[in-house]
């Protein structure tokens, strides 16, 4: 059988169970795909011996009748996911050379289920940027052009490298972090699905953190199924991270049904958003119509405070980054700086994080300890938490008031060529995160679904966000707007 690394996670599994295809077959032909696509960049530590030794494991098991859902299946591993024994970067320079020696939660769950790591994915410095652009491995490449331009586009970020990898038919799936919309956007702009879930659902422990509050890991994927399939594998309570809440993950696939007659769907209006391109306008009115007709009613709600979230998102994730990335001083791991005669601690820590860090991570790093510094700490980092509190109750108040989830455009465009948004203009950039950083401060799950394409023949994404911890209702609404959209396009090769 040929095309192996095309097929879906769904797919994949009923054939290996069925004896068809080994896993063996599976990781073969999607470490030939790697091989063929250094244009994209997407993957930048490949592991083919691991993922052999995995792969022969993983048939041993299936052979032995001991298969769980995610046995022998190909993935990707987002470089912000620490891999025993791995160069785990966070595509930083500041990382180099550390080797943890130590398993992420998340990637040890889909190891103990069977899955099998083909790499670690490109991604956007210590996941800050959406466009895959601020890499210490370089600018990750979308597998999709515009109409017969061949201009290179972004695949979106900070997942940038997965959601390429994916797309392309890499890896069979791959795993994101989504901190304000690095799972959702990147999907969206890719063609894939991808899915935040609750804040708490998946273990952070392991992961290199961004801003702790707001950081979440997910699936992308090539359908709504896998994501339902690979969600559950990567679940679960875990003691290591005070924030993972201890609840029983559900069968996912199982409530899959379609049926999503008598759902309410909202539809808040604040999300029209001033200068949004009448594709994107079109196509959240298609999936209003597409949900109708399934048997759901639309009602039109508002999130008053969601012309705050772009503003209170970029105080508190810069704080928390700052925080955080405040250990990485040359000390005990990663790149040190060469010092000079003389040269005392201080200017260690100052010529390390220099070399180290790139000029969004600094940025982001100077704007957080600014707002934190004992003069503004009230004036703005104060005031976003009480702001993000106020954006929550918008949710709460919608759900208490019979919302089942709400739909909104994923992305205020589709994706843009690499280099385009201008360096000078950070703000033009954090723009992107307009439809998806309301869900991370209110900790909601959140899943961006392929619905269309645009006149230049570019994928766009709907949002749906769900009730918290209500994944599976979430992804079965996902199910039936996947289903009405019947979403195929694939990108045309040229890598």
């Amino acid at each position: 059988m040929t095309d192996l690394n095309t097929l879906t996670l769904f797919d994949a599994r009923d054939k290996l169970r069925d004896g068809d295809v080994t896993s063996v077959e599976l990781t073969e032909a999607c470490l030939k795909a790697i091989e063929g696509a250094g244009d994209l960049n997407a993957f930048v530590h490949n592991t083919p011996e691991i993922a052999m030794e995995q792969a022969k494991a993983a048939d041993a098991r299936i052979a032995a009748g001991d298969a769980p859902a995610m046995c022998g299946l190909p993935l990707g591993i987002k470089d912000l996911f620490c891999t025993k024994g791995v160069p785990s970067q966070a595509a930083s320079g500041i990382l180099e050379g550390f080797t943890p020696q130590y398993e992420s939660t998340v990637t040890q769950n889909l190891f103990d289920a069977g899955a099998v790591m083909l790499g670690k994915l490109n991604m956007d410095e210590f996941a800050m940027g959406s466009s895959n652009e601020t890499s210490v491995y370089g600018n990750v490449t979308s597998p999709w052009r515009r109409g017969n331009d061949d201009a290179a586009l972004t695949p979106g970020g900070s997942s940038g490298g997965s959601a390429s990898a994916v797309a392309a038919d890499l890896c069979l799936a791959a795993t994101g972090t989504d901190t304000g919309g690095s799972i959702r956007q990147p999907a969206a702009f890719t063609g894939i699905v991808g899915i935040k879930p609750t804040y708490g659902r998946c273990s952070r422990w392991g992961i290199v953190a961004f801003a702790s509050s707001l950081d979440q890991a997910g699936p992308m994927t090539k359908s709504v199924r896998d994501a339902a399939i690979m969600l559950e594998a990567m679940c679960g309570h875990d003691p290591k991270d005070s924030t993972s809440a201890d609840l029983a993950v559900p069968n996912f696939e199982a409530m899959l049904t379609g049926d999503i007659k008598g759902k309410k769907i909202g539809i808040p209006k604040e999300y029209h958003m001033d200068g949004m391109p009448e594709e994107i306008e079109a196509l959240w009115a298609e999936g209003r119509e597409m949900l109708k007709a399934a048997g759901a009613e639309i009602v039109d709600i508002s999130l008053p405070h969601t012309k705050y979230a772009l503003p209170t998102y970029y105080v508190i994730a810069p704080a928390e980054a700052s925080s955080n990335l405040a250990r990485y001083d040359g000390v005990r791991f990663g790149h040190r700086a060469t010092l000079a005669a003389g040269d005392g601690i201080t200017e260690m820590y100052e010529k390390t994080r220099a070399e180290g860090f790139g000029d969004e991570v600094k940025r982001r790093v100077m704007v957080g300890t600014y707002v934190l510094s004992a003069g503004f700490y009230d004036a703005y980092y104060n005031r976003a938490r009480k702001v993000r509190a106020l954006i929550k109750k918008d949710f709460e108040d919608a759900f208490a008031a019979g919302i089942d989830a709400i739909l909104t455009p994923a992305t205020p465009s589709a994706a843009f060529g690499l280099g385009e948004m201008n360096d000078e203009d950070p703000v033009k950039m954090y723009l992107n995160d307009v439809f998806t950083v309301t869900v991370n401060l209110a900790g909601l799950p959140g899943i961006s679904v392929p619905t269309g394409l645009d006149h230049q023949g570019l994928p766009l994404g709907l949002q749906l966000i769900g009730r918290p911890w209500e994944e599976g209702d979430l992804l079965n609404t996902a199910y039936a707007l996947e289903n009405a959209a019947g979403f195929v396009a694939k990108p045309g090769k040229w890598w």
